[in-house]
């Protein structure tokens, strides 16, 4: 998802507004999340985020941060806001045997 919101809007509260724009992101994110993992070997959704008053000054963040960047943005003024939310599947780390019961398997047989 790559979008520019608006924060002011004249026919709506400003809180409203950016509730709006947050539960439009959360609605993306768990879509994303329902969806197949595309190999066996992924353990789950991960998000590459960026957000900025514009395209241009859009800084990434951790998805976890995202909500209290965007709640910055608003405090520091800004009339719109540049939100990208990109989802990643994250592959399993690869494994690895300890030596040690490697070791003890081969002593027992």
């Amino acid at each position: 998802m790559r979008k520019t919101f608006q924060l002011v809007d004249p026919k709506k509260h400003e809180d409203r507004v950016l509730e709006a724009i947050k539960h439009e992101i959360r609605k993306y994110v768990k879509r994303e999340k329902k969806k197949e993992l595309p190999e066996k070997e992924t353990m789950y959704w991960d998000f590459d985020c960026k957000i900025g008053a514009s395209i241009e000054d859009a800084k990434t963040v951790v998805f976890e941060e995202l909500i209290q960047s965007l709640d910055r943005l608003k405090a520091s003024g800004a009339a719109e806001v540049y939100v990208e939310v990109i989802a990643k599947a994250v592959p399993k780390p690869p494994r690895t045997e300890n030596k040690e019961k490697v070791a003890d398997k081969a002593e027992e047989a």
